[in-house]
């Protein structure tokens, strides 16, 4: 019997631990990081908070390919996964995590596109 209490009780530890960065998408894209000289970086997590993907440039992300963006105040609005060519729309949750210090800053889910 106490191992079952036991398990039970490591199982519901382990859930209430589980954080989904972004609930109900499929990723979400990190703030930008600075990485020195005008460079910057855009980390795509899944979620899990593993990166699957991003963007390090020292251009525009809006005109890279892999991010769409909307007009002023610009926000990422897509973002086409560089593996797989699927594209998915983005969008600002009020329930999006972080990921290793890094806030989310939208969240992606493919719409059939």
């Amino acid at each position: 019997m106490k191992f079952t209490i036991l398990s039970v009780a490591s199982v519901a530890l382990l859930v209430s631990n589980a954080v989904a960065i972004c609930p109900g998408f499929n990723y979400g894209i990190g703030n930008v990081r600075s990485l020195g000289n005008g460079i910057n970086r855009w980390d795509v997590y899944d979620d899990a908070c593993n990166v699957v993907d991003g963007l390090t440039t020292n251009q525009n992300p809006c005109t890279q390919g892999i991010f769409s963006c909307t007009p002023a105040p610009i926000t990422f609005n897509g973002y086409t996964n560089t593996f797989t060519k699927l594209r998915y729309a983005c969008r600002p949750d009020p329930n999006s995590g972080s990921c290793g210090g890094t806030s989310i800053s939208v969240c992606c889910r493919n719409d059939g596109n």
